[in-house]
């Protein structure tokens, strides 16, 4: 069997394959259904400071290869994730875990990375810088050089973890902004996040979603990701996380040829529990047919 081992931000992972934040809870319900840690990590619910409910429903719309979602980062508040969330997954998943921080100015950034950086089970921050920037006039901290820099680092100089910078696609110049987040001190950049997409109901001619808009996420945004995975992991020097519309081993392949060290499974898990077990124990046959002998030698490989 080839080796599928690969080192993200100086840990080990068993394989590349990490569910993405949102679609995978605390692991917990999952762990109902399979022993999860055949997984390399996961992306645990994105946190914020304070216990937010989220957007008004209806929050999901199905679209050809994908879906819409405007949940609104709905999570208890990173208080109660540490003292109720945690201690349940430690007892389901047994290696280390990669924490999403969401936030809507920088010094929320920063003190929910603080608080995370102190616990044990935390392996990485995985922070997300497609919010709001309420101090800013609500365009996300991701669609500037500047701002992204500022919330990387004000989030490096209270942690000691590996960060890595979780960035929006929809920007006209992603490479930038990657290259800002990488000077100003992040371990590493993960990407894509939703596209901005939107529905309409054609019987009540209203938008399908209480928000007007959602995140586009599916196979349907699979090649737009595996360009900007490219781009960025060839103008960087840190690991590159990929993700967007991964739903098959050859689609890990394709993902970490383009650059990726390793690569989360989204939407996916939404439509099937077992995806994400399913395209680990499909690698290895992947692997032979492609005559790959270890996964860590593919990244970057498609030049």
């Amino acid at each position: 069997m080839g080796k599928m081992s690969v080192d993200l931000c100086g840990i080990t992972l068993d394989n590349p394959v990490i569910p993405a934040s949102g679609t995978f809870g605390y692991g917990y319900e999952f762990a109902e259904l399979y022993d999860i840690n055949i997984l390399g990590t996961f992306s645990f619910k994105g946190t914020t400071k304070d216990p937010r409910f989220g957007n008004p429903t209806p929050r999901i719309a199905e679209c050809t290869a994908g879906m819409i979602n405007a949940v609104g980062l709905q999570n208890p508040g990173v208080e109660k994730v540490i003292s109720e969330e945690l201690p349940k997954m430690r007892k389901v998943f047994h290696k280390k875990v990669m924490a999403n921080v969401s936030g809507f100015s920088v010094e929320d950034y920063a003190y929910t990375c603080e608080k995370l950086d102190k616990c044990e089970e935390v392996g990485w921050l995985e922070v997300n810088v497609s919010c709001p920037n309420v101090h800013g006039g609500g365009m996300s901290f991701g669609t500037s050089p500047e701002a992204a820099a500022e919330v990387t680092k004000a989030v490096k100089k209270v942690t000691t973890k590996p960060v890595i910078i979780k960035l929006s696609p929809n920007v006209t110049d992603i490479v930038s902004i990657a290259k800002a987040c990488e000077e100003a001190g992040a371990d590493g950049i993960s990407l894509i996040n939703t596209l901005l997409g939107m529905r309409i109901d054609l019987k009540t001619k209203k938008p399908v979603i209480a928000n007007k808009m959602g995140g586009f996420s599916g196979s349907a945004i699979f090649p737009v990701a595996v360009r900007m995975v490219y781009q960025v992991a060839n103008a960087v020097n840190i690991p590159v996380v990929g993700m967007g519309g991964v739903s098959s081993a050859e689609d890990v392949i394709e993902m970490m040829l383009a650059g990726a060290t390793a690569v989360e499974i989204g939407a996916a898990n939404l439509v099937d529990p077992f995806a994400s077990r399913d395209i680990i124990n499909a690698l290895p046959e992947v692997m032979e047919k492609y005559k790959i002998n270890s996964l860590s030698e593919i990244i970057g490989g498609a030049k």
